[in-house]
This record gives structure tokens, sequence and C-alpha cells, in this order.
């Protein structure tokens, strides 16, 4: 059993997913859709929860820089209301903030070009934040 990584957009879905002892975090795919049609992802979801045996998702919280909550946030807490719904699948929220910048990054340091870039950079950055949270989970175990 698997956890999955959310990056959510208004019109992209970052996706990653652990591996099968929950250790390591890779990027996936990212699922586009219309502007804010959430349902469509909801159905390009159901399919990555079933194929993998998915049992919790990690959804990137996007917090203002002074920690505090504003519109982004509340899009996430839609949509993780949604996954719960839907999919009856524990939901963790995730602070998110910078992971864009740190994908792009990671891009940058591979050479390659942003242009051909933008649907890794949403990958990277679920992978980037199912890593935090994988990450919190390994220190929890060790302490």
């Amino acid at each position: 059993m698997r956890i999955l990584g959310l990056d959510l957009g208004t019109k992209s879905l970052g996706v990653a997913i652990s591996d099968k002892t929950n250790t390591l975090a890779t990027p996936l795919k990212v699922i586009k859709f219309a502007q804010e049609d959430y349902k469509y992802a909801l159905i390009e979801l159901k399919k990555i929860i079933d194929d993998y045996s998915i049992y919790k998702v990690v959804l990137g919280f996007p917090k203002n820089m002074d920690g505090s909550n504003g519109f982004a946030s509340e899009r996430s807490l839609n949509f993780k209301k949604m996954l719960e719904e839907n999919f009856k699948i524990e939901v963790i929220l995730i602070d998110e903030r910078l992971t864009t910048k740190s994908a792009e990054n990671i891009i940058h340091l591979n050479n390659e070009h942003v242009k051909n870039t933008k649907n890794k950079i949403d990958a990277i950055a679920a992978s980037l934040i199912l890593e935090s949270y994988l990450r919190k989970c390994s220190n929890d175990f060790k302490e």
C-alpha cells in the first residue's frame, strides 16, 4: 500500500507516489483539467488510487509566507473534503510553501529548459510535498 502526494493548482494537479515501503517519493504525472474542474481531477485520481492501492493522500497546503491562510489554502481545504468524501481515504495537509520554487531549482540544476518542464514542475512539487511527509514520519518513528 502506497501514499500519494498532490500539488493542486487551478488547472493542474501534480501527482507523486511513494515506493512500497513508503520511504521514497517519485513524481508520477500531472493531471490537466479545465479551470477549477476538480471533478475531472477526481476521476483521473480514482484510476491511480485503485491501480496503486493508495491508502493515504498527502495534499499540499499553500500558506502565505507569514503563515496565514489565503485563497489557495481554501481551495486545498475544499479539495481535501472532496477526496475524503469520494474515496473514504485519509488526507493529510502539508505546508507547501516554496515547493514550486524548489522544483524549478531542481530542473535548473539538471539543465532542463523551462519551456519543456511546466508539467514536470507540478509533479516534482508533489514529490517534494510527499517527501516532506515521509521524512516527518521517519523522524517520528526514530524518536
